[in-house]
């Protein structure tokens, strides 16, 4: 075996065939509990609906559709072994295979490297480099209504992506923020028959829904009116979505605990399922994902913070701005942030430097499983975002 082959041995020897659990008591049933008791609530109901919604619709759907697509692709390449090597073998490819995932309107390209750079399949320049190059939800939005300005940011994000997690790869060694529940696992998988059958059950629901409601959420990503298109009342779809939403949570949260994602042992095992894992992953990201967009509604509601506002404030730091919105986790904001470049109101310096900037709604899950990770990729993101916005702004405005 030549040193390439006993590295990549060694590493996936290492990886983790269970994610640290944190308990189901004070963890898993946070948020589906907190939602509960918003739910009962006359005022505080839309707040909920609206978010375990847009969480459902503009998050869960498209992850788990990116989701089943690459564990189709990785059981096509005979399992874990020749994609793990394929990944693991040589870092460029890593950085590359991570910016060109974050090209992946949505964020379950994104999401997918951070799983990956979890279970210490990847690298943390990787990680970097996906940062750099998602622009989340908000590259649904360019791409419907300006094309031509796609064109342009998307490459300019890739090659941020790629040239970060360069100049990363050579800064830090190879082991730099792997978590530290990454290290030293024995390899064994500990999932109960029990819990299988939890997971199972959100497998599938996910079975059931993933093609009807991601064509839907496909549309409405690119802003038609699906409503209208299928002939139903009008605010129809967010309590449908809503719903989904919530029994999904309450069926991961009631699961016992087995760790945060779906361990490689039994993903590979012949009594596993595909959907098991798109769900047991995918519910996990969405509970993250409802928190934070909770967490976001009620920080907007109090601090009564208004982006629109940005084409006011002077051009240097109307750019500079524009960068500092894309640390905000989710898509919302960045979406606000497009919207705004469409209508004119902000340059194109601006919108490059948000779209480089933005991790769109992989950061929730990110800073659940590893947040010092997480924070100093999302700095180290800022960077190519600050170089390209004022650099266009200097050349081209």
């Amino acid at each position: 075996m030549n040193a390439t082959a006993h590295a990549v041995s060694q590493t996936l020897q290492r990886a983790p065939s269970k994610m640290r659990a944190i308990s189901v008591s004070g963890y898993r049933l946070l948020v589906p509990t907190a939602c509960t008791i918003l739910l009962l609530n006359d005022v505080l109901r839309p707040i909920a609906i609206q978010a375990l919604a847009d969480a459902y619709w503009q998050v869960a759907a498209f992850v788990a559709a990116t989701l089943w697509l690459f564990y189709t692709i990785e059981r096509q390449l005979n399992g874990l072994n020749r994609l793990s090597f394929w990944m693991l073998k040589s870092r460029s490819l890593q950085i590359v295979f991570a910016a060109t995932m974050g090209l992946f309107p949505g964020c379950g390209g994104a999401i997918i490297v951070m799983t990956q750079f979890i279970r210490g399949r990847l690298g943390f320049s990787a990680l970097v480099a996906v940062l750099a190059a998602t622009m989340g939800d908000a590259a649904f939005v360019l791409l419907a209504s300006r094309p031509s300005a796609a064109a342009i940011v998307l490459p300019v994000c890739f090659a941020s992506g790629v040239g970060m997690g360069l100049i990363v790869e050579r800064l830090h060694p190879r082991d730099f923020m792997l978590p530290s529940f990454v290290k030293g696992d024995n390899g064994q998988c500990s999932l109960s028959e029990q819990a299988r059958e939890s997971t199972h059950i959100g497998g599938r629901i996910w079975k059931a829904l993933l093609l009807p409601t991601g064509i839907i959420a496909l549309l409405m990503a690119f802003q038609l009116d699906v409503e209208a298109l299928m002939g139903i009342s009008s605010g129809v779809l967010a309590p449908i979505g809503g719903g989904i939403a919530y029994v999904l949570l309450w069926s991961w949260a009631l699961a016992p605990s087995h760790g945060t994602l779906e361990c490689d042992g039994c993903a590979n095992s012949e009594t596993s399922n595909m959907f098991r894992r798109v769900a047991d992953d995918t519910n996990f990201v969405l509970c993250w994902v409802v928190a934070g967009f909770l967490v976001f509604e009620t920080v907007m509601l109090m601090t009564h913070l208004n982006l629109a506002s940005l084409p006011t404030l002077p051009s240097g730091v109307v750019i500079f701005t524009a960068v500092m919105v894309g640390w905000i986790p989710g898509c919302g904001a960045q979406i606000l942030t497009t919207s705004l470049f469409l209508t004119g109101a902000l340059p194109m310096s601006a919108q490059l430097g948000n779209a480089i900037s933005n991790d769109g709604d992989a950061l929730f899950p990110a800073l659940a499983l590893a947040p010092r990770a997480a924070l100093i990729a999302t700095l180290y993101s800022t960077l190519p975002a600050l170089v390209a916005a004022y650099g266009y702004a200097f050349f081209f405005e």
